[in-house]
């Protein structure tokens, strides 16, 4: 059962006041709101990304190492 939330949307094209992150050992592209970096739990996970691959993402997104699950209850908890 997918679980569905309002802020993270799926889109090839990121709009205004988004931005891409990749999620999970076999990465999932999510779509969130920039709102989110204000958030400290969120900044949690950027702190986690910061460990794991420093500033350099090849990919060109933002990788965030945790499992999709922890990211999903993570977001939905943000305003």
């Amino acid at each position: 059962m997918a679980i569905r939330l309002p802020r993270i949307v799926s889109a090839k094209k990121v709009p205004k006041g988004y931005f891409a992150v990749y999620v999970g050992e076999k990465p999932k592209r999510f779509v969130i709101p920039v709102s989110f970096l204000n958030q400290p739990s969120f900044q949690n996970l950027l702190d986690l990304s910061e460990e794991e691959f420093g500033y350099n993402h090849p990919t060109g997104g933002l990788r965030i190492p945790c499992d999709e699950d922890i990211f999903l209850d993570v977001t939905s908890r943000l305003n």
